[in-house]
């Protein structure tokens, strides 16, 4: 079988909270996501995943994705990669899009960057990085990391321009699956916050 991508964003901090752009300041997380970290471990140990044996784990290496990582049971198993680190926002590192709105009315990140940090074209590269890695593996793979970078991800693997990944949300603490359907790459599952339920 081909192998698949399951990505699991981080849980909840205070700047995702409040939305601010969060990209290396090393946050950590709230008590709701610690809990939500939780939650997701739940869920990847019980049937039909059963804790994933034999699937490679990586993380990104800043606290709040690491943390996740460790809470949800795999600290043990999982590897950093810097490649999965969250898009350096440069001049916009913490602010809210209504902040910079302010000063550029018509902005979107995945159209127009932002001044100081990754590009467009490097945050696509290392989101290719992934997917090539991914797809050399013959087993499935359980990442840890952040909002943007899995919403990169999420485009390149269906082989679209990351400014796709403007129309796909994707909340703290979510599990999302990325295999194939008739030999192409397709969603299986995208933004699954079930879990969190209890």
């Amino acid at each position: 079988m081909a192998p698949r991508i399951l990505l699991a964003r981080h849980g909840q901090t205070q700047w995702s909270l409040s939305g601010k752009h969060t990209g290396r300041t090393d946050i950590p997380l709230l008590d709701e996501g610690r809990q939500g970290a939780k939650l997701l471990g739940d869920r990847l140990h019980r049937a039909p995943l059963d804790g994933l044996p034999g699937v490679e784990v990586r993380t990104s290496p800043l606290a709040r994705a690491r943390e996740t990582c460790e809470i949800a049971g795999f600290g043990g198993r999982a590897t950093d990669w810097d490649a999965l680190m969250e898009w350096d926002y440069g001049a916009y590192e913490g602010m809210t899009p209504d902040e910079i709105r302010a000063e550029r009315p018509d902005w979107l990140i995945w159209r127009d960057g932002v001044p100081g940090g990754e590009s467009l074209a490097e945050v696509s590269a290392r989101a290719d990085e992934v997917v090539g890695w991914v797809r050399a593996q013959e087993r499935d793979v359980l990442v840890f990391a952040h909002g943007h970078i899995l919403r990169s991800i999420g485009a390149r693997w269906l082989g679209l321009d990351i400014d796709f990944a403007a129309r796909v949300r994707l909340n703290p603490t979510s599990l999302s699956v990325l295999g194939w359907a008739y030999g192409e790459p397709a969603i299986e599952t995208w933004n699954d916050c079930g879990h969190l339920a209890g």
